[in-house]
């Protein structure tokens, strides 16, 4: 029973690896179609995220189920209990991760002015990289019990979040639209709605660095590094 339960442990992983991966690809489609500039999404690409959507979706819902059936089925000890909690917990946020980068494109269709846009399209790819990178090493940091990384990644969410101020102010600042027109209106709506939802897929990243401290030491450090400053 030790031999399957340990297997079924690592076969959990790697899928969530697998996961990982579709939502890193999703994210990189996300940087490059905002890196053009054009406001207008081609269809391969939409159809392509909203495919990869409907994917990370069913991935959510057979990884959750997976984790359970091995809970009832194998009555993990704490150690491996701990890991498959963590494993639940970065699962969510990664799902999560997804359906913000689906938000962002949506918004993305909504704005109807390239020029307040471009006000902020260096920033806003600087703040998606950042979150990005997040994303990535908070997986790293989970599958190679790598703390250092989980670490880097807790601490780089204040620096999104401090990104995420100046740049609504920027925008503020920068912009000669006139405020009083509809679409001028609409687009900053819309342009701070990408801004936070960049700042959520940064904060699931936090949760999936700190699932990983948890599943390395068993220490749950979540708001800790809120306490701390």
């Amino acid at each position: 029973m030790y031999i399957k339960k340990e297997a079924a442990i690592h076969e959990i992983i790697d899928h969530i690896g697998g996961f990982a991966n579709l939502i890193l690809h999703q994210l990189s489609v996300l940087e490059k179609l905002v890196n053009t500039g054009n406001l207008e999404i081609p269809d391969e690409i939409s159809k392509e995220m909203v495919s990869n959507e409907e994917t990370a979706d069913h991935l959510e819902i057979k990884l959750s189920d997976k984790i359970t059936r091995i809970i009832v089925l194998y009555q993990p000890v704490a150690s491996d209990l701990r890991k498959l909690m963590a494993c639940y917990r970065i699962v969510m946020n990664l799902e999560r991760v997804g359906d913000s980068v689906m938000n962002i494109l949506k918004l993305y269709r909504k704005i109807r002015e390239a020029e307040t846009f471009s006000l902020l399209t260096e920033v806003i790819l600087n703040m998606l990289s950042v979150s990005k990178e997040m994303v990535e090493k908070s997986i790293i940091s989970f599958i190679n019990n790598d703390r250092e990384y989980a670490v880097w990644t807790i601490k780089n969410d204040d620096v999104v979040d401090k990104m995420n101020h100046k740049l609504i102010h920027t925008l503020i600042n920068k912009s000669k639209l006139p405020i009083e027109t509809e679409d001028s209106l609409q687009s900053l709506i819309n342009v701070n709605g990408i801004i936070s939802n960049i700042e959520r897929i940064a904060d699931h990243a936090t949760n999936i660095a700190e699932a990983s401290i948890y599943a390395m030491e068993g220490k749950d450090v979540r708001h800790q590094h809120e306490e701390d400053d």
